[in-house]
C-alpha cells in the first residue's frame, strides 16, 4: 500500500506539473497576441495621426501663400480723390470726373490695370443713392511706368467720367451732399473701397476727404 500510494502521488505530481507547464504556454501565447494587437493598432493609430496631421500642414499652407497673393494682388490710393471738371446742366450743378492715383501695395505684384482688356481686368464699382453699377467704364493715365500692367513702383491715375455712369435708366449725377462709393476689384486682391460726401458747394476742382 505505501508503495501505490507514492506512485499515486508521484504521478499526481507530474499531471500537475505538466498542467503548469501547459497554463503557462497558453498564457505567452495569448499575451503575445495581445501585444500583436496593440502594435497593430497603435500602428495604424500613428499613421493617421501621421497623414492628417501632413494633410493640416498642406492646408494651411495653401491657406497662407491664398492670403499672401491676395495681399499683394490689391491696389492703394496714394494721394487724395479729386473731382474736376464741373458740369451745368439746367442750372444743375454736378461732378464731371473723379480722379485718383493707384499703386501697389508693399511687396506687392503686378496688376492688370487695362480698361480695354475683356478678362483678367480691374474692375471698377460704382454706388450712390440712385445708381449702382458693377462695371463702370474708366481710363487710365500713368505718371511713372506704362502699359497693360501696374508693376511695382508705378503709378497710375484713374479717371472715372460721371456721366458715362448709367445703370440702364438712371444716370450718376454727383451734386452738391451726394454721397457716393467707387469699389476697385482686381482679379485676385481685396476690394479697396473709395467713399466720398460732396460739399455744399462745388467748384471747377476739388479735393475730397
Amino acid at each position: 500500500m505505501g508503495l501505490q500510494s507514492s506512485w499515486r502521488i508521484d504521478l499526481i505530481g507530474k499531471l500537475i506539473r505538466k498542467a503548469q507547464r501547459d497554463e503557462r504556454g497558453i498564457t505567452g501565447l495569448e499575451t503575445a497576441i495581445i501585444l500583436i494587437a496593440f502594435v497593430v493598432v497603435a500602428t495604424v493609430f500613428a499613421f493617421i495621426v501621421l497623414t492628417t496631421g501632413i494633410f493640416s500642414a498642406e492646408r494651411g499652407k495653401e491657406t497662407v501663400f491664398a492670403g499672401l497673393q491676395k495681399a499683394r494682388g490689391t491696389l492703394e490710393v496714394r494721394g487724395g480723390v479729386v473731382m474736376t471738371e464741373t458740369a451745368i446742366t439746367a442750372g444743375d450743378i454736378s461732378a464731371g470726373s473723379i480722379q485718383f492715383t493707384v499703386a501697389n501695395t508693399a511687396g506687392g505684384e503686378s496688376v492688370p490695370l487695362n480698361p480695354d482688356a475683356t478678362s483678367n481686368r480691374t474692375v471698377l464699382a460704382y454706388r450712390d443713392s440712385a445708381v449702382a453699377v458693377n462695371d463702370v467704364p474708366y481710363t487710365v493715365t500713368w505718371i511713372t511706368g506704362a502699359g497693360d500692367l501696374l508693376d511695382p513702383g508705378e503709378l497710375a491715375v484713374i479717371t472715372v467720367d460721371v456721366a458715362d455712369i448709367t445703370d440702364g435708366t438712371t444716370d450718376a449725377a454727383i451734386g452738391p451732399n451726394d454721397r457716393w462709393t467707387i469699389e476697385l476689384q482686381t482679379p485676385v486682391g481685396a476690394v479697396v473701397d473709395i467713399t466720398r460726401s460732396m460739399p455744399a458747394q462745388l467748384d471747377a476742382v476739388m479735393q475730397l476727404h
